[in-house]
């Protein structure tokens, strides 16, 4: 045994102290650290020929590294769609390390029942039906395409083939069709074989991101019963708009094609009464992205694919190896998803679900939206700035009151505010017009930090 390790396993509880302390610290300083912030270029790191020690590395990285690690999990980072991590959450995530269980079958561990647990309350939480299920993956990007894997296989299987077993060549191109699309889904499908080009982008409604259904039935009518892959948005990017899903479901009864629903965090619009309207139909979706690391507030990395078609799972992600089951009718998780190895990411969501429940979550939704309401209070009342698009539910797009605004524009203000360090967001176009996001999805966000969010728009203004 190496003797560094034989003496830091004997010194766990007094390590583990340390990680305690500066984890406390690093929560105790999370209202004054940078919510971004541009760090300096560190000197070539070296791997030592003896080993420090885990105090030693400690030590090391808190000197070296830890000091320019952004606020990201804190309340005023807006950019992207970045959750913080509920207490209970963090709880569950430091156990995963901890028992550092490999989430592939249930004969060694009672690890699997408890993801599959995880996804019952998930699906709770969502409204979905009995008859989907459900797996956790590493993000939304992984979700989707997990799900687009699937429509794939349903659509080759009309023409008679099983890719998994077959391959794609000879079959005629599949076709994906979809509005406002997230860049992943151009992703997924690259990565599945696809190809970009067989996306077809239909027009959306005027002045909104959601698409319009009429010229998705025309598409579908002109493809003369071809059958497809249709994308869904519950909640774009840029201004979380919502695709009529309830429509769209109706053109199921007369065109063949698969529904697949990315609701990465607009699928928690599910959480309050106030807005569950917005999602209705996505519980008739063949397949659903739902992100847990969004507005879940559960750690990187995490996220959930769900769908009502478990058999043409099984069909793509079977791993036939002799050392391990290979039930259809009971299929392990390693059966379920691209990876064999896969942490148990299921136990922070279990906690932080366990812990505070679907008011909670109702809660943390419906704050979230008062809270970018506020924000867009301020942006209509400034001559600083315009918004582009209506505040539909957590993201405000808003640009700089600047006649002839270009991207240039936009990136030198972000910078400005980069560097003032009280909030961070990020750039985007929307409909041709640069833009800038702010993301509400933490659940520690109130009102004192819009107070601070308003501020350091205004300061960075001024610097312009």
């Amino acid at each position: 045994m190496v003797k560094q390790m034989k003496e830091d396993f004997q010194d766990i509880q007094s390590i583990l102290q340390q990680v305690l302390e500066e984890s406390a610290a690093f929560f105790e300083g999370m209202k004054s650290r940078p919510a971004a912030l541009q760090p300096p270029q560190p000197q070539r790191d070296v791997l030592p020929s003896e080993g420090l020690g885990a105090t030693v590395a400690l030590e090391t990285f808190k000197e070296v590294y830890a000091p320019y690690l952004s606020g990201s999990a804190g309340p005023r980072y807006l950019g992207f769609v970045t959750g913080g991590s509920t207490p209970a959450a963090i709880a569950g995530d430091w156990l995963v390390s901890v028992y550092d269980q490999n989430v592939v079958v249930t004969e060694d561990s009672i690890a699997a029942y408890l993801e599959m647990e995880t996804i019952n309350m998930l699906k709770d939480l969502f409204h979905l039906p009995n008859d989907y299920s459900g797996s956790f993956v590493s993000g939304a990007t992984m979700a989707n395409f997990v799900g687009l894997a699937l429509a794939r296989q349903w659509v080759v299987h009309q023409h008679g083939v099983n890719i998994s077993q077959q391959g794609l060549y000879d079959l005629p191109r599949i076709n994906v069709v979809g509005g406002a699309l997230h860049s992943s889904i151009y992703k997924a499908v690259s990565m599945l074989g696809m190809g970009k080009e067989s996306i077809h982008t239909l027009p959306s409604l005027p002045g909104r991101e959601a698409t319009d259904v009429s010229t998705l039935e025309e598409f579908l009518r002109n493809n003369q019963g071809e059958p497809c892959i249709v994308v869904a948005n519950a909640g774009t990017v840029n201004t979380v708009d919502f695709d009529d899903i309830g429509e769209i479901i109706k053109l199921k009864d007369k065109y063949p094609f698969w529904l697949h629903v990315d609701a990465a965090f607009g699928g928690f619009a599910a959480c309050s009464p106030k807005y569950i309207d917005l999602i209705k139909g996505m519980d008739q979706a063949d397949s659903i992205t739902i992100d847990a690391h969004k507005w879940l507030n559960v750690p990187y990395d995490s996220a959930m694919q769900f769908t009502r078609h478990k058999h043409l799972q099984v069909e793509v992600f079977q791993n036939n190896a002799a050392y391990i089951g290979d039930s259809i009718q009971n299929p392990e998780f390693i059966h379920l998803t691209p990876e064999n190895s896969r942490r148990f990411r299921a136990l922070p969501a279990w906690f932080t679900l366990k812990a505070y429940g679907k008011e909670g979550y109702k809660e943390v939704v419906e704050r979230n939206v008062e809270m970018a309401q506020l924000l867009t209070e301020r942006l209509t009342n400034s001559t600083f700035f315009r918004l582009v698009a209506p505040t539909r539910l957590n993201v405000v797009c808003f640009t700089l009151a600047i006649e002839g605004v270009t991207m240039d524009d936009i990136k030198k203000y972000l910078d400005l505010l980069k560097q003032d360090g009280r909030v961070f967001l990020t750039s985007t176009m929307y409909q041709g017009t640069p833009a800038i996001r702010a993301a509400f999805s933490n659940w520690g966000t109130d009102e004192n930090d819009i107070e601070i969010i308003w501020n350091a728009l205004s300061y960075a203004n001024g610097e312009m």
